[in-house]
């Protein structure tokens, strides 16, 4: 299955969801640290990171290009403009999508200058020609602008000012091995913790100008799925309950209150992740059910329950895939409230996958 786009129909109306759009990101800018001591979380990547700067900083020269993974949501662009800001450089930010020709990152580099930062959002979808030139432009600083068409087109080398790329990438598989060689610092960012997602939302809600109880951030942080882009957007809707419908106060009630209303529940599930484990449970005796019939049982698209319900079900250990399909485990029936069957979910008869419901 295909990677679902930020702000596709499978996302755009969660709340839970990892991406952001162009607004949200708006918001996000505020909220964001501008040094590395601000950064909550990721503690082996920033320590790295810092010695990495500092060095470079030391030296009176570029640091070695920076790649960042992991999934969305985490910090990699705030990261990216800590880079900038530590540096004391101009940063230049564009994506993977809006390079669709080697041109397009000529343009692009060409335009840089000693220092600069650039900054290339999920670097795994860069075309392939502009990969092959983002290649050398990133070890020997250089491009070949090709003048003339045909058998008599040439490349004129173009020298370029020393600069420091920073790749952002949800899917570092999908990275070619040449590409991925050429960063010299490469840093994984890990889920957060919620004592880790408690001081985000603490830090936030000051940035905000409103005071929140710290019994209500621990409610919130439980319920973020580890992620700071969502302990943000569930302060903000919290924020939004105590104003219209509370006294004001961020408390426990109105967390409690105003995640309710949003359907998030203690762990951080939502309506779509609610529907797809009591299908699996309930019409399907915990599974194994294949994918495409799982979809059609909650309404959605199979990509949709694959890229967007399911990565956090499984990683909660509420779902496990396996070769017959989808299983829920004993943690899933529980979250429930269900008594699971005697018989193990995955031992008893298939459900095939051919997108017919049972019967009645």
């Amino acid at each position: 299955m295909g990677e679902v786009p930020a702000g596709s129909t499978g996302e755009r109306d969660r709340i839970v969801a990892p991406s952001a759009d162009e607004i949200e990101r708006a918001a996000e800018a505020a909220l964001r640290p501008k040094r590395l001591d601000d950064f909550v979380g990721q503690r082996v990547v920033r320590d790295q990171l810092s010695l990495v700067l500092q060095a470079a900083v030391a030296r009176g020269n570029p640091p070695d290009h920076v790649l960042l993974s992991g999934p969305p949501g985490l910090g990699k662009t705030t990261l990216a403009m800590i880079i900038s800001g530590e540096l004391d450089a101009h940063m230049r930010l564009t994506s993977g999508p809006a390079i669709q020709h080697a041109g397009d990152l000529a343009a692009v580099l060409s335009s840089l200058e000693e220092g600069d930062v650039l900054f290339i959002d999920e670097i795994h979808r860069l075309a392939r020609p502009a990969e092959e030139l983002l290649y050398v432009a990133m070890e020997d600083f250089r491009v070949d602008v090709i003048v003339g068409k045909g058998a008599g087109a040439s490349a004129i080398p173009l020298a370029l000012p020393r600069f420091t790329v920073v790749g952002a990438t949800t899917r570092s598989g999908l990275l070619p091995a040449p590409l991925r060689d050429r960063f010299g610092f490469t840093g994984h960012m890990d889920y957060y913790s919620p004592e880790e997602l408690e001081r985000v939302i603490l830090r936030s809600s000051g940035l905000l100008g409103v005071h929140l109880e710290h019994t209500a951030a621990h409610e919130i942080a439980g319920r973020s799925r580890g992620t700071p882009r969502i302990a943000n957007r569930l302060l903000r809707r919290v924020r939004d309950w105590a104003q219209v419908r509370g006294d004001g106060r961020l408390d426990l009630h109105a967390a409690k209150s105003a995640l309710e209303v949003y359907e998030v529940d203690p762990i951080g599930l939502d309506r779509l992740d609610r529907a797809v484990l009591t299908a699996l449970c309930t019409r399907f005796g915990g599974g194994p059910v294949g994918l495409s019939t799982l979809a059609m049982t909650v309404g959605e698209e199979a990509e949709t329950v694959e890229t967007v319900a399911e990565p956090y079900l499984v990683r909660e250990g509420l779902v496990g895939r396996t070769p017959r399909g989808r299983v829920a485990t004993p943690a899933a029936w529980q979250h429930l409230g269900l008594t699971p069957p005697t018989q193990p979910a995955g031992r008893g008869p298939d459900i095939p996958d051919t997108g017919t419901l049972p019967g009645p």
